[in-house]
Formats: structure tokens, sequence, C-alpha cells
């Protein structure tokens, strides 16, 4: 499984984080979340599987907004977890509010992602595989761009420029299918 050996602790505008990941496999780990993907050293599942959504949220220069993730080191894609008590439209809608500040104008369907090896272990133990399901959300106004407690930095990076090297782990097939040539929906 890979660890992280340092991480500094701001980010210079438009740079990356230098991680330094040991070990083999895709799989990023810390103190506290640790995120795989078609990783034999993945921890088995403990909880069912869960169920969240994701919004791929691009700016007026098509640059895609990424959260540094306060739980790990890692940059990821804006989203989380459903609540047993909401729609996919109305996680959606929560999830980009808590965790930017933002409020989505509209969205279409990017893809469903449900493949077993996508699995989260929290610092609690609790090891759950994903199905996520991604939309592109449309978002007028980024004015209102908030940091969260879940969060210590939001950025938008150019396709050339995304920080795939320092990704939850989790994310690489949402954002492989995103470079494709191929035209969502992506259905797994």
């Amino acid at each position: 499984m890979g660890g992280i050996d340092s991480v500094p602790h701001s980010l210079p505008r438009g740079e990356g984080v230098g991680l330094h990941q040991t070990g083999g496999g895709e799989g990023y780990r810390c103190a506290v979340t640790s995120f795989f993907y078609k990783n034999a050293s993945a921890p088995r599942p403990n909880q069912p599987r869960r169920a969240s959504v994701l919004a791929l949220i691009e700016d007026g220069e098509g640059r895609l907004l990424f959260e540094r993730r306060a739980d790990a080191p890692l940059w990821g894609l804006i989203g989380g977890g459903l609540e047993h008590d909401e729609t996919l439209l109305d996680g959606l809608r929560r999830e980009v509010r808590e965790e930017t500040g933002l409020e989505i104008d509209g969205c279409e369907l990017f893809g469903t992602f449900s493949d077993p090896s996508r699995v989260v272990r929290y610092g609690d133990g609790a090891a759950v595989q994903l199905v996520t399901i991604a939309y592109r959300a449309k978002v007028s106004d980024t004015s209102g761009l908030r940091l969260s407690p879940e969060s210590v930095d939001l950025r938008f990076f150019a396709r050339d420029g995304l920080p795939l090297d320092q990704l939850a782990a989790v994310h690489r097939p949402i954002l492989e299918r995103y470079l494709s040539a191929e035209l969502p929906p992506f259905l797994d």
C-alpha cells in the first residue's frame, strides 16, 4: 500500500503538492482516510456499499474545480455520500454548497462508477466500496467560492495541469473518462 512520506503545509498558487508514495499500486494513505483503486492491498469492506454523488464543475475557461482534502493530503473532486432521505440531485446540491459555497444552476449525467475496487477506509476503521453518480454541474457565479471544514484548498485546474499524481485514487477512473475523447454518459 502506498504511504505518504512528506506533505508540504501550504501550496503555492498553480503548483502541486509533492507527495511521495512508497510501495506499489494506486493507493494513498494518511492517518485519517485512505483511498484505493485497483490495489491488491485495499482493505476488505466492512460496511455496506455507499452511494455518492460527484460534481464536475468547470469555470468559464474550462478549468475543473478540485478540493485539497482536510482528511487526506490529496486533491479530490467535489462530492460525497448521499443522506438516506435525499434524492441524487438534492445530495449533489448539498455537497457542492457544503464543500464550496456555490449553487448549482443545472447539471447533466456524466456517468456511473461502480467498480468494486474503489474503496475508502476512514479513520474510524470503516471501509466502504463506493458507487458514484457523477454529473457535469453548471455554476454561473463562482464569486461565492469558499473553503469548508472538509478542505484546505479549492482550485480550478486546466486539463493539462490536473493533479493526477496527487489525486484520491477513487476519483482516478472518473478523471480518466473526463479526459477521454468518448462522449458521456459513462456507465460501469
